[in-house]
């Protein structure tokens, strides 16, 4: 009787074989390698790269950097000396644009005080009222002037007679027809003379022994003073235009 034949048995596989097996289904251990590997070829790339850089001054002589480092401060000394000269500059420019801020500052003061000392525009500030009422006799023209003079000799600041006429340096006092005319406007009683100033060193202008309240009374007036920490003067005097004078432009 004939033995039976075995079955065919499959030949070893190769190592090409094993190996296409093993990337198609590799086990942990082989992934862990692969990543390990991954790594170390990304660092040497790197280490490649870093090396293949061209550093400027590498190849330099000792001479050629003596002179790049020569002309590096040159430039650096040319930078401060036009800083320097900049903030020069500047501190010049700020100097000159104080004073003319100064200058300015200091002619509008004195416009101002000139302005009010000729009566061009209304002022307000403390000062005093004066009240005089006529009895039995006019008020006498030369009691007003005293008043006037005692109060500016007092620093009255500003001066106004019955809210109407502004009473400045040039002033005139006349006699009129039932009262006094003052710069060609007639006031008449009571005469109400507001004033600005210091009050009470204007009110001792017209109390002190025989003094303006004192003449105003023996001629038969009352005289009333109220101190005021605040008063108002509307008047103004109209400037005249001049003639014939004009300024000279030829000045600095």
């Amino acid at each position: 009787m004939p033995e039976p034949t075995p079955p065919p048995t499959d030949p070893a596989p190769s190592g090409r074989a094993r190996l296409a097996a093993a990337m198609r289904k590799p086990s942990r251990g082989q992934a862990v390698v692969g990543v390990l590997l991954a790594v170390v070829g990304f660092a040497a790339v790197t280490q490649v790269r870093s090396n293949d850089v061209d550093d400027t001054y590498a190849s330099y002589r000792e001479q050629d950097l003596i002179d790049v480092l020569s002309g590096l401060a040159g430039t650096t000394q040319r930078a401060q000396t036009e800083i320097s000269r900049l903030e020069s500059t500047r501190r010049d420019l700020q100097s000159s644009t104080d004073a003319r801020a100064a200058a300015l500052a200091q002619a509008q003061e004195r416009s101002d005080t000139l302005s009010i000392l000729a009566g061009l525009v209304p002022v307000t500030g403390p000062g005093i009222r004066i009240t005089i009422s006529e009895t039995t006799t006019p008020i006498s023209i030369d009691d007003m002037l005293d008043t006037v003079q005692e109060l500016r000799a007092a620093d009255a600041e500003s001066m106004q007679i019955n809210g109407q006429v502004r009473v400045i340096a040039q002033t005139s006092f006349e006699d009129g027809v039932g009262g006094i005319s003052v710069d060609g406007t007639l006031l008449t009683a009571p005469y109400v003379i507001d004033v600005i100033g210091e009050p009470h060193t204007l009110s001792g202008a017209l109390t002190f022994p025989r003094g303006p309240r004192s003449e105003f009374e023996e001629d038969g007036a009352t005289v009333q003073i109220e101190e005021l920490s605040s008063l108002d003067i509307e008047s103004v005097v109209e400037p005249e235009q001049p003639e014939y004078a004009q300024p000279d432009t030829t000045q600095p």
